[in-house]
Parts: structure tokens; C-alpha cells; sequence
């Protein structure tokens, strides 16, 4: 009898909390600051500023944080400045073949095949014809050279300066490097 009892007070206390549940109307807000911020005008007219306007175009000059610019312009000319004059900062111990292989499978091998053979991915499909292997002889290419097209694009190829860090840059640079080395065994 004692066991009905309680089982029938655990029920009834179920059923009053149930019972007090309503999904028609929401439940209340502790703190609705958290939860509904207050909104800033960026444009709005401000006495902080010479001409009014909050939000402010950047300096002349500035240079994003994170980004380090190239002296070298993004032109034919200044490919083949970049491909004569232009040496990776890495030293030997620095250059991690294994940071740079995936890197340059996940950016460059889906075109230019992991191998550097030019048989990607794309191009087995022929979404993409004509990109060569870097064992060809007419591919006289240089650090420099392979700097300056992923940091510019070149030909049908885009630029990946948005993509890679220049460390990381310099990274792809020296396993594309590798690379060649081993088609040309």
C-alpha cells in the first residue's frame, strides 16, 4: 500500500510540472542584454572625428595586420625580376617537407597533380587542359619564379596570397622545388 502511495505522489508531482510547461507564450528573460545587444551605427554623424563620420577609410600607406607586402610588382617584368633576383629566406634547417606536401596537395595538386606531373585531378577530368609538369624542359623555374606566381597568379592560375602565409609560401616553394628534383631522376 505505502509503495502505491508514493507512486502516486511521484506521478502527481510529474504531472504538475509538465502541466506548468507552455509552448504558446516564451519563457522568461534573466538579464535581456545578453540576449538582445544593443545595436552602433557605424556611419553615424560623431564630434570625435574631423568630418563626422565614425567609421574611417585607413591611413595612406597602411599596411594590414598580418599581411607583408611584395616589392616586387605583379607584371610579366616583374616575373622575371622575381624569377632572376628573388631567394627564399629559409635556410635548410627550416624548410619542413612535411608542412609544405600537404599544403601543397590541398592548394596546388588538384591541378598540377601531387606529383607535380601536371596530371591533377582537374585535368584527368579535363575541367583544366594545359598545365604542364615541372619536369618539363622548357620549365626553367626558379624559387623566385614559383614565389611570385602563387603569391600573383599566373595564366589561368590565381593567386593564393590570401590563402598562405609567407612562411607557408615559402614552404610550397621548396616542396615544389623537391618535386622537380624528383621528376628529373
Amino acid at each position: 500500500m505505502k509503495s502505491i502511495f508514493k507512486i502516486t505522489i511521484l506521478a502527481l508531482v510529474l504531472v504538475s510540472f509538465a502541466s506548468c510547461q507552455k509552448n504558446s507564450r516564451p519563457n522568461y528573460e534573466f538579464m535581456p542584454n545578453m540576449y538582445e545587444s544593443v545595436g552602433y551605427e557605424a556611419y553615424q554623424e560623431s564630434d570625435a572625428f574631423a568630418n563626422g563620420i565614425e567609421a574611417q577609410l585607413p591611413a595612406e600607406g597602411s599596411i594590414s595586420r598580418g599581411h607583408i607586402p611584395m616589392d616586387i610588382d605583379g607584371t610579366n617584368d616583374g616575373y622575371l625580376l622575381a624569377k632572376e633576383t628573388l631567394k627564399s629566406p629559409l635556410d635548410s634547417t627550416q624548410v619542413d617537407y612535411t608542412r609544405g606536401g600537404p599544403l601543397y596537395v590541398i592548394y596546388c595538386g588538384i591541378c598540377h597533380g601531387n606529383k607535380g606531373d601536371g596530371a591533377g585531378n582537374l585535368v584527368k577530368r579535363e575541367k583544366l587542359l594545359g598545365v604542364p609538369s615541372y619536369a618539363d624542359v622548357g620549365r626553367a623555374i626558379t624559387e623566385g619564379s614559383i614565389y611570385h606566381t602563387v603569391y600573383y597568379g599566373k595564366n589561368a592560375m590565381g593567386s593564393y596570397a590570401n590563402q598562405l602565409n609567407e612562411e607557408e609560401r615559402w614552404q610550397v616553394v621548396a616542396y615544389v622545388l623537391q618535386l622537380k628534383a624528383d621528376l628529373e631522376k
